[in-house]
């Protein structure tokens, strides 16, 4: 059973802006994430611990990318996500 097409997407410019906020920005908002968890926890753990919950975190972050409506707002949280973690880290 196909779509319906009033709930779909239009513009190609908001499709490519989901695929890049979910694959780049939740690229980036897991690499500052586990950035911040070496200020907790011994580096050691961290990168051991990174190779599992790097690409859990990351593929979360793609699906939610599409779950959220508007590609605006999924750009605006990843950007307040990653000033966090990386703020987190640089203090």
């Amino acid at each position: 059973m196909p779509a319906n097409k009033k709930y779909l997407t239009q513009s190609p410019w908001i499709k490519l802006s989901k695929v890049l906020a979910g694959s780049v920005g939740g690229y980036l908002v897991t690499i500052s994430f586990h950035a911040a968890l070496t200020r907790v926890f011994p580096k050691e753990y961290v990168i051991v611990t990174s190779f599992i919950t790097a690409y859990l975190l990351w593929a979360t972050l793609l699906l939610v990318a599409f779950l959220i409506p508007k590609a605006w707002k999924t750009w605006a949280i990843y950007v307040v996500l990653i000033g966090l973690f990386s703020g987190i880290y640089l203090i």
